[in-house]
């Protein structure tokens, strides 16, 4: 199967306005990693001049993968499979000591 001639990107044909040129920029990536990690506020100004201000951080329970381990583990089923495999690993003899232990304390 052959590829799709593309059209050379001068020739692409765009909706962006011209004042959105990019040509020669370079982003950088993770720039907000860490502080987005953390949480983050966003501002919405309203119409009517007022100011609104919404916290978001992960939801209780969300894991953000880095980006080494999402290469082999592409949705939350994956991970949950290979979490689970570990598990099964843990020797019961741990489980049944932190129980005894457990139980002398009370």
């Amino acid at each position: 199967m052959k590829k799709a001639k593309t059209e050379p990107r001068e020739t692409i044909q765009t909706d962006m306005l011209p004042e959105y040129d990019f040509t020669g920029k370079k982003g950088v990536r993770g720039k907000y990693y860490h502080a987005y990690r953390q949480g983050h506020a966003i501002k919405i100004h309203k119409a009517d001049g007022t100011v609104s201000i919404r916290y978001f951080t992960l939801e209780d329970g969300a894991v953000m993968l880095e980006a080494d381990v999402r290469r082999y583990f592409p949705n939350s089923g994956a991970v949950n499979t290979a979490l689970r495999s570990l598990i099964a690993l843990i020797p019961a003899k741990s489980a049944k000591r932190k129980a005894i232990t457990r139980s002398h304390r009370q």
